[in-house]
């Protein structure tokens, strides 16, 4: 018999593959690895205290994605989504290119930290059907962003790019864009 011994940064690379390199102080909680374990990593420089309760895995190859990762994970919320501009962005239905990276919390969400300069924080409850996954990160389904990205006041003429190119796809329901285009229609002209 053969005893195979995990050590923690296994246990936390594990976890960080599938999220683009990041792991939480929660998630290493719930493996078994204590909090001084995590410092001590840190020291060594086996991982890297990226935000609040956010390390990196050095040992992850870094991708393209992730910032918006990060972002998710940062808030400290399970229900933490890529949303509004971004998600827009990241559906690359929209010529849309925003300057920071917004994420959907719930309403009763409140979040108190440093570092999220560089981020927008909307508190909406979302329905489990509204979100999707995207790059292995949770975010808002093409109907989803679409709608809140006219509630935000994302200019007229990307939303109409959206609807036209999402709507060529299976991503937006022909009966969900009329929706869309309608709900578009009244932000912009009253419902004339």
């Amino acid at each position: 018999m053969v005893l195979e011994v995990v050590t923690h940064l296994e246990q936390l690379r594990e976890v960080a593959l599938d999220q683009h390199g990041y792991v939480t102080t929660a998630q290493a909680l719930d493996l078994g690895v204590p909090q001084a374990e995590l410092s001590k990593m840190v020291r060594r420089g086996r991982l890297d205290r990226v935000a609040h309760g956010v390390y990196q895995v050095p040992q992850v190859a870094a991708s393209q994605y992730d910032p918006y990762m990060l972002a998710v994970l940062w808030t400290g919320a399970p229900e933490a989504c890529l949303s509004h501009d971004t998600a827009l962005q990241a559906w690359e239905i929209s010529d849309i290119n925003p300057d920071r990276i917004h994420v959907t919390v719930a309403k009763k969400r409140r979040i108190a930290r440093r570092g999220g300069e560089g981020y927008v924080l909307h508190h909406h409850d979302l329905a489990p059907d509204q979100v999707t996954w995207w790059q292995q990160i949770p975010i808002t389904t093409v109907p989803t962003t679409i709608a809140q990205c006219i509630e935000y006041g994302v200019p007229t003429y990307l939303i109409k790019q959206a609807l036209e190119r999402a709507g060529q796809t299976s991503l937006l329901p022909k009966k969900r864009r009329a929706e869309l285009a309608d709900k578009l229609q009244e932000r912009d002209y009253g419902g004339s």
